[in-house]
C-alpha cells in the first residue's frame, strides 16, 4: 500500500502473550546493577537504590494485565495509514455536539499518559463540568511510538507524523475540522498541523511551546526573557545529553534498551524524575503501576529505536516550522512551572500569531496529563468553548 492509500479501522485488543510476560520475568531476575556512583543519589543519572526496588515490584508485584485491561476499556483501533499501522483510541464525548480532539503524547510517553484526562475530557458532566465542553478524544500512539510501530517499518520525522494525522482525522474519521492538543513531540505535532493544514484546525493548545533554541537572545531582553535565556544555557549544557545520542547514533543505544529491560526503566524512569514536578520524589506524583506501565509498552513493543527518530530528523533537518514562518490558528499554553523549558509570552509570540489563551499554572511539569489532568482538561475546555 502507498503512502497516498487509505485503509479501513480495524478493531484492536491489547494481549501481550505469556511468553512475553515470562521472558520479562527471566531478565529482570538476571539484571547486573552498577555500582552507586558517589554524592547524592540521582545526582548522575538514575539512582541504584531506588532501581533496586522498582525492578524487584517490577518482578514480583507489578501486574501487567491489570494495566492491559485499562486501555482494553477504551475502543482501540488500527488502519494502514502512511505505510505503516498506526494504532489510536477512539472514546466518543458525552455531551449535546463533543468536538473532535486529537490528544497526543510525546517521547518517552505513551497513550498510558491520558488514562487520567480522557474521561474529564469526554465526559466532563461527571465531574462537575458542562456537558457542552465534551470532546470526542482520538489518541493515537506517535508513528514508531508503541502499538503504531512494527519492526522495519519506516521512520516518520514530526512533518511526516501531522500529515498522517492529519489524514487520520480527516480522511479515516470524516473530521473536517478538529481540535488539537499535545506536550512533547505532541505539541510539534499540534504546531506543524497549525501551520501545514490550517484549514482543518478549530485551534490548537499545547504545554510545551515549540520555539527554536538557538535564537539569540534580544540585545535589550526583558526580566522575563533574560531568566529564560540563562535556565535555558543551564538546560541545553546539563539535561540535553540524551538528545545528543538519540539525535545522532539511536540506533546504538537501542542495542542496550531493546535487550536489558532495566536499562530501559532506568532511561525513562530519570526522566519521569527530572522533567516532572515532583521535588525529587518520582512516585508522589506518578504510581509505580502508571510508571511501569509505559516502560512496560516500549519493552512489549521493542519500540524505543524507533521512538527516537524524531529526534535524530530534527537535528539533521529543519525546524518543523520553516524559518521565518508562523502558525496562525488559535492557539492556548499552559504555563506549567516545572515544565522543561518556559519561554515567556513575546519569545512564543515570534512563532505564534494568535495566542488566544497564556495560562501559568500552580503546579505540574512536563508529563501534564498525568501530573495535573484535573488543571489540564479544565483549560483545554476553557480555551476551546468560544472556538467551537
Amino acid at each position: 500500500m502507498s503512502t497516498t492509500e487509505i485503509g479501513t479501522p480495524v478493531p484492536f485488543t491489547l494481549a501481550v502473550p505469556d511468553s512475553a510476560l515470562d521472558d520479562l520475568r527471566a531478565r529482570l531476575a538476571l539484571t547486573r546493577f552498577p555500582d552507586q556512583a558517589p554524592d547524592a543519589p540521582w545526582a548522575y543519572g538514575a539512582d541504584v537504590g531506588y532501581m533496586r526496588d522498582l525492578v524487584a515490584y517490577w518482578r514480583d508485584t507489578f501486574d501487567w494485565r491489570a494495566q492491559e485491561a485499562v486501555l482494553n476499556a477504551w475502543p482501540q483501533f488500527k488502519v494502514r495509514l502512511h505505510g505503516i499501522d498506526v494504532h489510536y483510541l477512539r472514546i466518543e464525548g458525552k455531551g449535546p455536539n463533543p468536538t473532535p480532539l486529537l490528544l497526543m503524547h510525546g517521547w518517552p510517553g505513551s497513550v498510558f499518559e491520558f488514562v487520567d484526562i480522557i474521561p474529564r475530557l469526554t465526559d466532563p458532566a461527571r465531574f462537575g463540568g458542562d456537558p457542552a465542553d465534551a470532546f470526542t478524544v482520538i489518541a493515537p500512539s506517535l508513528p514508531g511510538y508503541g502499538l503504531s510501530f512494527a519492526p522495519n517499518q519506516p521512520r516518520f520525522k514530526i512533518e511526516q507524523i501531522a500529515a498522517c494525522f492529519a489524514d487520520l482525522m480527516t480522511k479515516v474519521l470524516g473530521f473536517p475540522r478538529y481540535a488539537a492538543q499535545g506536550g512533547d513531540f505532541g505539541a510539534f505535532t499540534a504546531s506543524r498541523l497549525g501551520y501545514a493544514v490550517p484549514e482543518q484546525l478549530i485551534g490548537i493548545h499545547i504545554n510545551l511551546l515549540t520555539v527554536p533554541r538557538d535564537r539569540p537572545a534580544p540585545a535589550n531582553p526583558t526580566p522575563e526573557e533574560a531568566q529564560y535565556y540563562s535556565e535555558l544555557a543551564v538546560w541545553l549544557k546539563e539535561e540535553t545529553g540524551y538528545q545528543w545520542i538519540q539525535g545522532t547514533k539511536p540506533q546504538t543505544l537501542a542495542f542496550g534498551l531493546s535487550d536489558s529491560p532495566v536499562g530501559l526503566a532506568a532511561w525513562i524512569v530519570e526522566k519521569f524524575r527530572t522533567w516532572s514536578d515532583c521535588g525529587g520524589d518520582v512516585e508522589s506524583v506518578h504510581s509505580r503501576d502508571r510508571l511501569l506501565a509505559n516502560i512496560a509498552l516500549y519493552w512489549f513493543t521493542g519500540a524505543i529505536g524507533s521512538s527516537f527518530w524524531p529526534y535524530y530528523a530534527r537535528m539533521h533537518g529543519p525546524w518543523p516550522i520553516p524559518t521565518g514562518e508562523t502558525v496562525n490558528v488559535p492557539m492556548g499554553y499552559c504555563a506549567f512551572p516545572h515544565e522543561i523549558i518556559r519561554p515567556p509570552q513575546s519569545v512564543a509570540a515570534t512563532m505564534y500569531t494568535d495566542i488566544r489563551r497564556w495560562t501559568p499554572m500552580a503546579k505540574g511539569g512536563h508529563f501534564a496529563a498525568m501530573e495535573q489532568p484535573e488543571a489540564l482538561a479544565s483549560e483545554i475546555a476553557a480555551f476551546f468553548r468560544p472556538l467551537r
